[in-house]
């Protein structure tokens, strides 16, 4: 791929994440997304429909999930146009290590660049020993960064339980915020937060600038993942005040593991329960 290849989508990556990050910096209302997991049987059988879908239901924009990683660059360039023809954004993608490794990572980069996405999140270190193996996964994120810096694309993380259990006296996620660069996201999912009775406002407020967005994920003892966002035990309006006046949030992503409803149906009960707890 060429240099001038990748200037071209970075000057268009950075002008089209102006608007979020100039929305924030103006205390106006973040747009809302859809992790796309929360729908991947659908996703799995009619991609476009699914995302027309969710376009109705008022959402802003999406963030693709792993199996995006194989797709063409031309199958990347028809759901870049989708999104485009439904006023949507691709705000981020989760990733595999594959993505972040030397091989893996220049087709991650043209993938994010040809669908506008911002972030490269990695959705999972996989199996680590140790803090010493956390360190790696945070220099392992530090290069990445410095090869995407350059091109308007930014790296981040998506934590789950393990980095918030305590490991040789200091949890995980504690190694990874210090250990890589300010512009590396901490992207915070709130529901395996909780479950390991960690407090979701202490770590936004103790990370200022680094929680650009946030997997709106509720938990509760009874349902486990299965409560409906807004009705377990997270403290909805605390943390998203956090996350304005504090961590940075760009864009928030409703995520939703299952419920007792369809799944369509289901995060769309949690779209409007988003618009009812957001802070005015």
């Amino acid at each position: 791929m060429s240099r001038d290849r990748f200037s071209r989508r970075a000057l268009l990556a950075w002008a089209a994440a102006a608007p979020i990050a100039s929305a924030a910096a103006r205390g106006k209302r973040i747009p809302v997304g859809l992790e796309l997991y929360s729908v991947r049987n659908e996703l799995s059988k009619d991609l476009a429909g699914t995302v027309r879908a969710v376009a109705k239901m008022g959402y802003q924009g999406v963030e693709f999930y792993a199996p995006y990683y194989d797709w063409t660059a031309d199958t990347a360039k028809e759901n870049r146009k989708l999104l485009d023809d439904l006023g949507m954004r691709c705000f981020s993608t989760h990733n595999g290590p594959k993505s972040f490794s030397p091989e893996g990572l220049p087709q991650a980069i043209e993938l994010n660049q040809i669908l506008g996405s911002q972030f490269i999140v990695l959705a999972s270190a996989g199996r680590v020993n140790g803090l010493d193996g956390w360190k790696k996964v945070a220099e392992e994120l530090n290069q990445a960064a410095e090869k995407t810096r350059p091109l308007g694309l930014r790296t981040g993380y998506h934590n789950h339980q393990a980095e918030f259990r305590m490991v040789e006296g200091k949890r995980p996620i504690e190694v990874l915020a210090a250990n890589t660069e300010k512009d590396v996201m901490l992207q915070f999912d709130v529901g395996t937060c909780l479950e390991v009775g960690s407090d979701p406002v202490a770590w936004i407020h103790a990370n200022p600038g680094r929680i650009r967005s946030l997997h709106c994920k509720d938990w509760s003892p009874e349902k486990g993942y299965k409560v409906l966002f807004g009705e377990g035990v997270a403290p909805w309006k605390k943390i998203f005040q956090a996350a304005e006046k504090t961590g940075g949030v760009e864009y928030y992503l409703i995520e939703q593991e299952g419920s007792d409803y369809p799944p369509l149906e289901t995060v769309e009960r949690c779209l409007a329960s988003i618009r009812k707890l957001r802070p005015a």
